[in-house]
């Protein structure tokens, strides 16, 4: 029988709330409720209980459906009624969660109230709201640890020209032609300079760090040269500019993202454009990168690398997802969480999957 004591009882989110007879009180009902959840949550008659995998996640978003009650009633209690569950379906609908996210908090709840009614006694709970699942938000469409090679790769080589001084004059004179079209300023002013230019640090950069911090579209737009700490291999995110956080962020990356960031840095001052912000990326056109203007950059490079993206929903939330995949593969969610910066472990939980590669050679070992 699974083990209700490996299950998050009271959260430390929670605990926050409680002072010790609440705590307690609370404990006691989270943890019969958990155990019942185990041992006969599915069907109740046959004393079957639901899959550990499943209570698990579920365990955290039936707390964040406590602690919201808690806020609404201006206290604590533990006698959630259904339509607190009605309240906080409407809640969720007005905000800017995913519907994979609001369904599977649907979902959590549905099962707190199955244990409250034959428990307690409690009305059947029917939802007021039903929320599908949104498989757009899902982890489903991320690259994969090879892809994800492929794209480092495809952003060194992604706009860029051979030497200048390599070329014949008849060579030299059709990529003045292509750097003419591409800055677009007259060719008989394109120079030496327009070469290093187009084989500059801008878009290697953007790329290597989204891919080591997992950027979110808005945090390339507010991306600042303050947040960068090249020597320390880190970026350095204050709460002001993190999407959807309340927190400073400290996030790691590699030697050679810190090293690429630091090229572009050198680069991005001899630039007048960026003379007047502190922007760390902009686009041609002196704006912030937006979420478009990103899917486009990331179709180039699949393109580049030679990544299948007609049958995929490609989006550079695409890089975020890849790198939270492998990245609890490789540590745990709390290392997730910290990496994507989440504010509740919650939102990591869909992260907690085999990456296909690890599915595809399970089969192979089992023959």
């Amino acid at each position: 029988m699974p083990d209700v004591s490996d299950l998050p009882i009271v959260t430390e989110p929670a605990k926050a709330h409680l002072n010790p007879r609440q705590l307690l009180n609370y404990k006691s009902e989270r943890k019969d409720c958990l155990q019942w959840l185990l041992t006969f949550g599915k069907n109740p008659a046959k004393g079957e209980g639901y899959a550990f995998g499943t209570v698990q996640p579920r365990s955290y978003r039936m707390d964040q459906f406590y602690r919201w009650v808690w806020e609404q009633e201006d206290g604590y209690t533990a006698n959630v009624q259904p339509e607190h569950g009605d309240e906080w379906l409407r809640y969720l609908a007005q905000t800017d969660y995913s519907s994979t996210h609001k369904s599977n908090c649907q979902k959590a709840i549905q099962m707190l109230f199955k244990w409250r009614h034959h428990e307690s006694g409690t009305s059947q709970w029917e939802p007021s709201l039903k929320f599908s699942e949104d498989s757009s938000n899902h982890p489903r469409d991320y690259l994969t640890e090879r892809e994800r090679e492929k794209i480092r790769d495809a952003a060194l080589e992604y706009g860029s020209v051979p030497s200048y001084a390599n070329q014949t004059p008849l060579e030299r004179d059709r990529w003045k032609r292509y750097l003419a079209q591409r800055f677009e300023k007259p060719k008989s002013e394109i120079t030496p300079e327009d070469w290093d230019r187009a084989n500059g640090w801008k878009i290697p950069s953007l790329v290597w760090t989204s891919l080591d911090a997992g950027l979110r579209p808005v945090e390339v737009s507010r991306a600042s040269t303050s947040w960068v700490e090249p020597e320390n291999c880190l970026l350095r995110i204050p709460k002001q500019e993190s999407s959807k956080s309340q927190d400073n962020w400290v996030v790691g990356l590699t030697e050679q993202t810190s090293l690429f960031l630091e090229r572009w840095l050198e680069e991005r001052e001899a630039y007048s454009k960026y003379d007047d912000t502190n922007a760390l990326w902009l686009t041609r056109e002196q704006n912030t990168f937006s979420s478009q203007s990103l899917k486009y950059i990331l179709t180039q490079l699949c393109e580049l690398a030679g990544i299948e993206t007609e049958t995929r929903q490609m989006s550079w939330y695409s890089i975020r997802h890849s790198l939270g995949t492998y990245m609890t593969r490789e540590e745990d969610l709390a290392a997730t969480q910290a990496q994507l910066r989440h504010k509740s472990v919650e939102t990591t939980m869909k992260y907690d999957q085999a990456p296909v590669e690890d599915r595809r050679n399970a089969l192979d070992r089992m023959g």
